[in-house]
């Protein structure tokens, strides 16, 4: 289909969450495919739980991701403008739909209250019917309809639904669907304020802003006979639906928040990359044929196509996230996984962090820990005794490795020999540096490891970290020399 065009259309109710996520990702990654337009609709009807505050989640979230929207807010000088469902219903412009379908004889306004219906759909249920409006305002008179007005009732409107046959889905990811209209009820396309519904409203909308896919969760297949129903009714063609297999937890339930992190920025302010959370959503309910697992978004977008999405339901692993986050910082330079953590610094408010550290520095210790950081706030733990000006010495590190009943003597004269012989080395590389430990251990009869642990506590106050000498090497002769001379006073010299 030539001129495609798609839309990723959340409620601003909330945060946005993985699974709206993945749904504009698909939406995204399918529309730059096809070289066409992704579009972003805000369905803000749900007044009473819509708010701004969500609506700035949501486009802060989606520029975070780099899901960059052809059109909708801040883009929205086009002919299918306004973005916002409230700012479209004050243009009138779903009010003349309704009116058309009331004229066919297509739509009926309804003067149940919200307890009234409630009664009909229990005691539906009660006898094992399906649990839905049972039609009492179908066949109102006009004079029936006068009477309720008067009595000051207000309506409203409902959409009636054919009472036989079935509604037929060819959907583009489950192929044919079909449900049994009986089973179907007269559902409400406007409410007695004049706002219009969800299957209602964006009916009206996918048709006038001419999208010609709708691709979203498989929680919304159940809407999809009514607004199928609504397009016959208007005699519009339709666009081609495709509905996205759910996303599970561990557990086998659908993703929620006892799952861990539901929400996107939720993500970012752990530390994920944005490129890396892109991939790894991209492989819910996708995949190629050859199951690479790594992706760029370039990759993403020339790769991607609706016959490679899946039916069955994809689990959510966070322990497969984090280790492709790893594998995207690694793919990185140490400059620009500085760069991506002074921004996260910045996101989260913890420059403080940071405070009096020497940038340069810090690029080098960056460098040293590069294959270990999985996460960017992992950072300053990695790296933070190089500007310590006081060791934190670890308990269990000093106890195994410094006060050892075994080992004392030796680690006692190794940080000994070490302060006096390091000040007289010229050459402090990491080369030099290791010869000079081997040598040591040579000399004393010593396993190389003896003279290796020591030297790492007694300089970071920890048994892991970068490698020893490189790390001895950034640090300068005159601190690890500093810090070997405290280790000696503060455990030998009590």
């Amino acid at each position: 289909m030539d001129n495609v065009r798609v839309r990723f259309a959340p409620s601003p109710t909330g945060d946005l969450h993985i699974g709206g996520v993945r749904t504009a990702l698909f939406n995204y990654l399918y529309s730059k495919n096809k070289n066409g337009k992704f579009i972003l609709r805000i369905e803000d009807t749900d007044r009473a739980r819509s708010t701004k505050e969500s609506v700035e989640v949501i486009l802060n979230a989606m520029k975070w991701l780099g899901l960059t929207w052809d059109e909708g807010p801040g883009n929205e000088a086009t002919e299918y403008a306004p973005y916002y469902q409230m700012e479209r219903k004050e243009k009138n412009i779903y009010i003349k739909y309704v009116d058309d379908l009331l004229n066919k004889g297509l739509a009926y306004p309804c003067y149940c209250t919200p307890e009234e219906v409630d009664a009909m759909r229990k005691e539906a249920q009660k006898n094992k019917l399906p649990p839905k409006y049972d039609g009492r305002c179908r066949h109102l008179t006009l004079e029936q309809r006068k009477q309720k007005e008067s009595e000051g009732k207000t309506a409203v409107i409902r959409f009636k639904t054919p009472q036989e046959g079935v509604t037929r889905l060819d959907d583009l990811i489950r192929g044919i669907v079909e449900f049994d209209n009986s089973l179907l009820d007269d559902f409400v396309i406007m409410k007695a304020n004049g706002v219009p519904t969800y299957n209602f409203a964006c009916v009206i909308d996918d048709y006038l802003m001419k999208m010609t896919h709708i691709l979203r969760g498989d929680d919304h297949i159940s809407n999809t006979p009514k607004q199928i129903q609504i397009y016959n009714a208007l005699g519009w063609e339709m666009p081609r639906f495709a509905h996205l297999s759910m996303i599970l937890g561990s557990d086998g339930a659908r993703l929620s928040k006892r799952h861990g992190h539901t929400s996107v920025l939720d993500y970012r302010k752990e530390g994920y990359l944005q490129e890396a959370l892109i991939n790894y959503l991209a492989l819910l309910g996708w995949s190629t044929q050859d199951s690479q697992q790594i992706f760029t978004t370039e990759e993403l977008i020339d790769k991607f196509s609706l016959e490679r999405c899946g039916v069955s339901p994809s689990t959510f692993d966070p322990a497969k996230l984090l280790w492709l986050n790893g594998e995207k910082i690694r793919s990185k330079t140490p400059e620009e996984i500085y760069s991506l953590f002074v921004d996260w610094l910045r996101y989260t408010n913890n420059e403080g962090l940071i405070s009096g550290w020497n940038n340069n520095l810090l690029k080098q210790a960056i460098a040293l820990e590069h294959d270990k950081i999985k996460l960017l706030k992992e950072i300053p733990e990695l790296v933070d005794f190089f500007f310590a000006k006081d060791v934190d010495y670890k308990e269990e590190a000093v106890v195994k490795t410094l006060l050892n009943e075994k080992s004392k003597l030796i680690a006692e004269m190794v940080l000994i020999e070490s302060a006096k012989r390091l000040l007289l080395k010229e050459d402090f590389s990491a080369d030099a540096l290791e010869q000079y430990a081997r040598d040591l251990a040579k000399e004393k009869e010593i396993k190389t490891g003896q003279v290796f642990h020591p030297l790492r506590v007694a300089i970071s106050g920890r048994t892991q970290g970068p490698s020893l000498f490189h790390m001895m090497e950034l640090m300068g002769k005159e601190e690890v020399i500093r810090r070997i001379n405290i280790a000696v006073n503060k455990f030998f010299r009590k």
